[in-house]
């Protein structure tokens, strides 16, 4: 038996899935689920960058406001922004306004332009263990940090990457489905 508990629907989840109305819905339909595609990933690495130092919830919430602020995520589109972009984010009041940050998002999109003859979709999902880890029973089973997203992490950095380190890399894994930290009673799962 895991520690996932019951819903007011009856359905068992992950203890964290269900502490706010934002979670359930991000723990039922999009967390663990495989994110494919460039832009995707790019918007997921982005995100789980600016959540560093702060709980999900604050970035989840403002998940909208981040997409208006940076173009959809689009790559080509950040990747070209300059001063006065920066400026303009750091007063935007619908995304966190950290400079590093920012300066990192927009690195990000240049990297991912650079990257030599692959997608940045086959450079994180190239770091999916294989074998997957077994079903984690309680919150205590899953890791903050991997092989795997220590190894993601130094190949990221390597291609000019920031905000990368060990434990954003194995959270974007998390929420993109190259592991399933899902616990192994929660239906999710």
């Amino acid at each position: 038996m895991s520690e996932a508990v019951r819903g007011e629907d009856g359905l068992f989840r992950c203890p964290w899935g269900l502490s706010a109305p934002d979670y359930v819905e991000y723990h039922d339909t999009e967390w663990g689920k495989p994110v494919h595609g460039d832009t995707a990933l790019y918007e997921r690495l982005c995100l789980e960058a600016f959540q560093s130092g702060l709980s999900w919830i604050t970035i989840l919430r403002r998940r909208e406001g981040f997409r208006r602020a940076f173009d959809g995520f689009d790559p080509a589109k950040v990747a070209a922004y300059d001063d006065a972009d920066v400026e303009r984010l750091l007063t935007d009041e619908g995304i966190i306004r950290n400079r590093a940050k920012i300066l990192a998002t927009i690195a990000n999109a240049r990297a991912l332009l650079e990257l030599d003859g692959t997608s940045l979709d086959a450079l994180i999902w190239g770091f999916a263990p294989d074998p997957a880890p077994k079903a984690p029973t309680s919150l205590t089973d899953v890791p903050a940090v991997t092989q795997e997203s220590t190894a993601l992490a130094k190949e990221l950095k390597r291609k000019g990457f920031r905000f990368v380190g060990p434990t954003t890399a194995y959270a974007m894994m998390q929420a993109c489905g190259l592991v399933n930290d899902h616990l192994a009673d929660c239906f999710a799962r």
